[in-house]
């Protein structure tokens, strides 16, 4: 067997094959309450029809002014739960494994002119951007609450992992970095006072939260004033310490600068934090064939393949995959004539 097609288990949590669908925001809750639609469970299932090993639904914001944009996902209430439960059970249905990226846009989030948006420091994201509030000690807690209570939420709505975004220049991120934290308090100045607020998070979501945990960083800030690969090291081993199970290895978004891309462009930082921290790593990024994906396994560089633009252009993408490997997959029933 193929090393993408193996089962890969974290935890008590076993995935039938390497492939991720990674998390990509959709911007479909059009009524601006953060609630899934039928777009979202046909898109969602139809990935998991297409025999993705685990799907992780997009951003999804723990507080309402935490969104990227008033159609962003949330579950910031347990009037979400219901939607995310229902979405389970099909995902689940078709062999499946779940998770969700729980959120905060922080200075990036694009909402409407009354609401206030909020930052580490009072530092706009570009000359176009709005003003955000500098986060008192007050508002960092009730933060930290809302990712717990988010927690809780996909718990009860039978997700199987959470995902942490700490990347792409949003609120955790924003905390992590120097361009962007200019605190003088517990919150700020060196690398472990910029840790402490992703520290508190992952604390707090473990209180409500033991399967596997996973946490988003970008790995590369693209600018010689941002985070070194040496702190970032540093910022994985403590993750490892505190029992953070994957990294999912992406980069940029922290300022506007263009992100250099090319064929598995992020693929280099996973397989460093993998070997250097000895935890699981996630690559994403242009990864768009079988061959691609088998070579980074196979030459022990990262753990899971996390697929995004290739799998919107091909729900299965993970059948394309395995004709392209030689191997077989398990096709669903109502596809085996046409998978053969």
């Amino acid at each position: 067997m193929t090393k993408l097609f193996s089962p890969f288990k974290i935890k008590d949590v076993t995935l039938k094959n390497r492939i991720v669908m990674s998390p990509m925001c959709m911007y479909s809750s059009m009524k601006e309450n953060g609630m899934l639609t039928p777009f979202h469970l046909t898109h969602y299932a139809s990935r998991a029809v297409g025999q993705v090993g685990l799907v992780i639904v997009e951003a999804t914001a723990v507080q309402p002014e935490g969104r990227i944009s008033v159609h962003d996902l949330g579950i910031w209430s347990d009037q979400h739960i219901e939607g995310f439960k229902q979405l389970n059970e099909q995902l689940h249905a078709y062999g499946s494994k779940s998770g969700i990226q729980l959120a905060h846009a922080g200075r990036k989030a694009v909402l409407d002119s009354t609401t206030p948006i909020y930052a580490p420091s009072s530092i706009p994201f570009s000359e176009k951007s709005k003003q955000p509030l500098e986060m008192t000690a007050k508002d960092i807690q009730n933060t930290v609450s809302a990712f717990k209570n988010g927690a809780r939420r996909a718990k009860e709505a039978k997700f199987d992992m959470i995902e942490i975004h700490a990347a792409h220049g949003y609120l955790l991120n924003e905390f992590l970095s120097p361009l962007t934290n200019k605190r003088e308090d517990s919150y700020g100045g060196d690398r472990n006072g910029r840790f402490r607020m992703l520290k508190e998070t992952i604390e707090a979501v473990k209180t409500e939260w033991g399967g596997p945990l996973f946490v988003r960083l970008s790995t590369n800030e693209y600018d010689e004033n941002g985070n070194t690969l040496e702190d970032i090291l540093y910022f994985t081993e403590q993750l490892k310490k505190m029992g953070v199970d994957l990294i999912d290895c992406s980069s940029g978004g922290i300022v506007p600068k263009p992100v250099p891309s090319y064929p598995g462009y992020q693929v280099k930082r996973a397989e460093i934090i993998k070997h250097h921290t000895n935890i699981y790593t996630g690559a994403v990024g242009l990864i768009t064939t079988g061959l691609q994906a088998e070579e980074i396994l196979q030459n022990d560089r990262a753990d899971l393949i996390f697929i995004g633009r290739a799998l919107l252009r091909n729900p299965y993408w993970a059948k394309a995959a395995s004709d392209e490997l030689q191997t077989d997959i398990e096709a669903p029933k109502q596809y085996k004539r046409g998978w053969k």
